[in-house]
């Protein structure tokens, strides 16, 4: 029988299952680098588009552990990991053991767009559980117990958490790679430049205004009547 005195909070089951959607994804969208345009001193900027959901995943762990407290939100971060490994297996099943059908000549491209590498895979795992797990220490350690100062907790948090994210990523997956164009190492302090300052003007943006539209999301969500 089930058990009938479980009891989940409704804001809790919505971002729960929104966080596992994005953790998806994030990896699927990551495939595309987005043009940021040109700002004042620094220049034209550029960042790959699986940072718009992984900031949401930033911003409903840092949500949760406003709301339910930083263990819970450890929860949540731990529990990501089923589905970004389940969609890693299936994608490299569907990709190298499902033969493409014969009137179907994308096969290349789609392996092009969604075949990440071992090495690759292993630095997202990485990162991913990193980064996600200091943004929840973060904030939840800056409030004091006090829960204030929601807005530049946020920020704080989201910005140091990206930058590990971003440091971890690209040293796991390209030290020691050759860029067979010009035969050379690849050059990992320019690309984490560029990907720091892209995600710390995209954190400063989206982050603090975001969770505090998602604490009072749940908060809503928590006060309606079944």
């Amino acid at each position: 029988m089930p058990n009938q005195n479980l009891v989940i909070a409704r804001s809790l089951f919505v971002f729960s299952l929104l966080y596992g959607g994005l953790c998806v994804l994030a990896g699927v969208m990551g495939t595309k680098i987005a043009s940021l345009g040109h700002w004042p001193l620094l220049g034209d900027l550029a960042v790959e588009s699986g940072i718009f959901a992984f900031l949401f995943l930033v911003i409903i762990s840092s949500a949760v552990a406003e709301l339910f407290g930083q263990g819970m939100a450890n929860k949540l971060v731990r529990f990501g990991f089923v589905p970004l490994i389940v969609s890693m297996i299936m994608l490299t099943v569907v990709i190298k053991l499902v033969p493409p059908a014969p009137f179907w000549s994308d096969q290349a491209a789609f392996e092009r767009l969604l075949g990440q590498g071992v090495r690759m895979q292993f630095a997202g795992l990485i990162s991913y559980g990193t980064s996600q797990t200091l943004n929840v220490y973060l904030f939840s350690r800056l409030a004091g117990g006090q829960g204030k100062a929601l807005m530049l907790r946020a920020w704080v948090a989201s910005l140091l958490s990206q930058i590990v994210d971003t440091v971890l990523f690209i040293t796991i997956s390209f030290y020691g790679v050759v860029d067979q164009a010009s035969g050379k190492l690849m050059p990992i302090e320019q690309i984490m430049e560029g990907q720091i300052i892209s995600k710390l003007v995209l954190s400063t943006i989206m982050v603090p205004p975001g969770i505090w539209l998602f604490v009072r999301l749940g908060r809503w969500l928590d006060a309606r009547k079944a």
